[in-house]
C-alpha cells in the first residue's frame, strides 16, 4: 500500500472516531466552549497553534471538524514554530500533520539556543518566548486569534497549584486579550475538554506525537515523565488523583470553585490592579 493511501486510511479513521466514537467526548465540550465563552467570532482567523503534542493535533482536527458545521465563517491557519528541535521531531510533527490532513505553516525561532543556558525556571521563560514568537507571527499572518491547547485537566491543576504554591485564587482563562499585541486574543477551545479523552482518542487510532517540545527534556528536573508540565504540576495532577479516590466530584468542584466566588466572604481581592479589602466597605 502507498504511503499516500495509508495516510488517507489515517486521517479517515482519525475523523471518523471524532464524529463518531469520540463525539461525545470530544466534540460536544469543544463545540460547548467554543459556544459558553464566545471564543470563536464571525470573520475571525485564527491561528491554530501546534507543538506536535496530542493536545494541539487533536485541536487541529477539531477545528477543521467545526468548520465543516459552517455555523459561522471563520479562516484558520495551523501554525507551528519550529523553536529549535532536532531532525527526529521535527520529521514527526511534519508526518503527522500529512498524515492527518493538517495543511500546517511553519516558522522557526531560536528559542531553545536562548534558554539554554537559563537555570532558573527554563520552562516557563521558554513558554513566556514562544507564545510571543506565537502572537507576532499570527498578527504578521493576518490572524486576530490564537488558540493554544489547554485543557480542563490543566485549568483545575492550575487553579490548584496557585492556591498551594501561588498562594492565590485564579486560573488558566479560556480567553483573554493580548497586554503586548493589540487587536490579538488568546484563546483555549479544549477548555472543556478531560486529558484522559484525548489520550484514548489518540491510543484508538494508533497515533504518536511529540511528548515534550523541549530539547533538553531528558536532563531538565523540572519536566515530569510525559514532558509536558513542571514537576509543581505533576504533584499537583497526583493529588487531584488521590483526592478524587474519596471524592469522585473532586475534579469538577475545583473546576467550579472559581465560577462560584463569592466577594462577601473574600478578606482581600485585586481587580484591574487595585486592592480592594473587606473593611473599606465593612
Amino acid at each position: 500500500m502507498k504511503e499516500t493511501d495509508i495516510d488517507e486510511l489515517k486521517r479517515h479513521r482519525a475523523e471518523e472516531s471524532i464524529r463518531k466514537k469520540f463525539h461525545k467526548q470530544l466534540f460536544t465540550p469543544f463545540a460547548k466552549a467554543c459556544k459558553t465563552y464566545k471564543l470563536i467570532e464571525e470573520g475571525d482567523h485564527i491561528a491554530v497553534c501546534i507543538s506536535g503534542g496530542k493536545d494541539s493535533m487533536l485541536m487541529a482536527k477539531l477545528f477543521q471538524e467545526i468548520q465543516r458545521h459552517r455555523q459561522c465563517n471563520f479562516e484558520l491557519t495551523f501554525l507551528v514554530m519550529d523553536p529549535g528541535y532536532n531532525k527526529e521531531n521535527r520529521e514527526l510533527i511534519e508526518s503527522n500533520a500529512k498524515a492527518l490532513g493538517i495543511p500546517i505553516t511553519v516558522f522557526e525561532s531560536d528559542i531553545f539556543d536562548a534558554v539554554d543556558t537559563i537555570e532558573k525556571s527554563p520552562c516557563y521563560l521558554c513558554a513566556r518566548m514562544r507564545r510571543g514568537y506565537l502572537y507576532s507571527r499570527a498578527k504578521a499572518l493576518g490572524c486576530n486569534k490564537i488558540a493554544l491547547g489547554h485543557h480542563y485537566d490543566d485549568v483545575i491543576e492550575t487553579i490548584l497549584m496557585g492556591m498551594l504554591h501561588g498562594a492565590q485564587i485564579q486560573t488558566m482563562m479560556p480567553k483573554l486579550h493580548s497586554t503586548n499585541f493589540e487587536g490579538m486574543e488568546l484563546i483555549r477551545p479544549l477548555y472543556l475538554v478531560r486529558e484522559s479523552d484525548i489520550c484514548a482518542w489518540r491510543d484508538y487510532n494508533d497515533l504518536h506525537f511529540l511528548q515534550c517540545a523541549c530539547h533538553f527534556t531528558e536532563t531538565c528536573s523540572t519536566c515530569h515523565e510525559d514532558g509536558t508540565t513542571s514537576s509543581k504540576r505533576l504533584e499537583t495532577k497526583k493529588l487531584i488523583a488521590a483526592l478524587k479516590k474519596d471524592n469522585p466530584f473532586v475534579e469538577s468542584n475545583i473546576f467550579r470553585s472559581v465560577e462560584n466566588v463569592n466577594l462577601d466572604t473574600v478578606i482581600e481581592y485585586k481587580k484591574d490592579g487595585v486592592r480592594h479589602h473587606f473593611l473599606d466597605d465593612y
